[in-house]
């Protein structure tokens, strides 16, 4: 049977620490290592148990959840960093991917979809509550400056000169949007993992990003992706 991941809780609030950690703990599959109640604990905390999957809020004290993920990453790249926030604002959502976040989940979630969550991110997916890539799409469908009242939008972003994709290559990058792990990719695109690797990193390389996290972030920001009608 494989070790449980180790997961570590930062949450500024006790008692949601306290009721996540008891239902995590029900899983197998997971073991929580640790609980903080803001970023900068976070840091000392990620740094001394190496966790593998890191529940991040984003409102907290002395260190926000952007913040401290950004720096977790430089040092602990392989790390998976899920947002668990009731935080809906646009400008929050890129700035948590950009930091290098692998999903992000509304604190309304249900446990059992959660825990769900937590193991396809741990095997290499990404995640995007329905609500929020819902108003992402809508907005790459728009693509108005403005296309939620009362909240501006992040500043346009500038795609390097050689974003070609293979039709391959956008299939691929489309099912990475949708949170699909590498072997997932390659049972839905009848190929080999292998394949599935080269078309990856193909994409990063193209998009001028560091890992398959940005890349998604970056299509969708950038308008390359359109919902389907």
């Amino acid at each position: 049977m494989p070790l449980p991941i180790q997961v570590l809780i930062v949450e500024d609030h006790e008692l949601a620490r306290t009721g996540l950690s008891y239902a995590i703990q029900g899983d197998p599959r997971f073991e929580v290592i640790g609980e903080c109640g803001n970023g900068a604990q976070a840091l000392i905390m990620a740094a001394e148990k190496t966790p593998g999957i890191i529940l991040m809020d984003i409102e907290m004290p002395v260190l926000d959840g952007i913040s401290a993920t950004r720096q977790i990453k430089e040092t602990l790249p392989d790390a998976k960093v899920i947002m668990l926030t009731s935080q809906t604002k646009p400008d929050q959502v890129y700035e948590a991917f950009s930091a290098g976040a692998d999903g992000y989940c509304l604190k309304d979630i249900r446990i059992e979809r959660l825990l769900t969550v937590m193991d396809m991110v741990a095997e290499g997916g990404m995640w995007i509550d329905p609500p929020i890539a819902g108003f992402i799409l809508k907005r790459v469908e728009k693509s108005a400056p403005q296309a939620i009242q009362g909240i501006s939008e992040p500043p346009p972003i500038s795609l390097p000169l050689q974003t070609e994709l293979t039709e391959r290559e956008m299939e691929t990058l489309t099912l990475i949007v949708a949170g699909k792990s590498n072997k997932e990719i390659a049972e839905s695109m009848q190929v080999s993992t292998n394949t599935v690797k080269t078309y990856v990193g193909k994409i990063i390389q193209k998009l001028a990003v560091d890992d398959r996290t940005q890349a998604a972030v970056k299509a969708l920001q950038s308008g390359m992706l359109s919902p389907k009608a």
